[in-house]
């Protein structure tokens, strides 16, 4: 089984380590904003897992990436448990891509590969949209 710690340091913020050993800041004080919250970190850990699935599917179909950005937001609950409730999720690519293979990448990581999508589907309703900069057409 994997651990993650996490030590409070002082007023509302801690430091996380990984299973791995990596150090990651919290911070649950809006107004001190030191780091982000754990809520956010959701969010980050959504978009760096469907990012990764999807430049590793893109690649495996040799797929001319030049750019990704994935931006997440999100709406939350009033009461507690203050659960996201609804989350959008936009690719950006830039390059000379195929529009269905980009399509069928970014399903594949939300239906099929993304751990932290399936977890996070169980509470919010998530949606996706794709947009795509043609960028330069490769030289034949």
């Amino acid at each position: 089984m994997s651990a993650a710690r996490v030590k409070w340091l002082e007023q509302e913020r801690f430091i996380g380590t990984s299973p791995s050993g990596h150090t990651v800041p919290f911070d649950s004080d809006r107004e001190q904003n030191t780091a982000p919250g754990p809520m956010e970190m959701l969010l980050l850990a959504l978009g760096a897992c469907t990012a990764t699935d999807v430049v590793t599917i893109l690649k495996k179909k040799r797929q001319p990436l030049e750019a990704l950005e994935v931006e997440v937001s999100g709406k939350r609950r009033e009461e507690p448990p203050r659960v996201w409730t609804e989350i959008a999720v936009v690719y950006r690519f830039r390059g000379p891509l195929d529009e269905k293979a980009v399509q069928d990448a970014v399903a594949l990581s939300q239906t099929k590969y993304c751990s932290v999508s399936a977890m996070l589907s169980k509470t919010a309703q998530l949606t996706t949209r794709v947009e795509i900069e043609r960028g330069e057409t490769p030289a034949r």
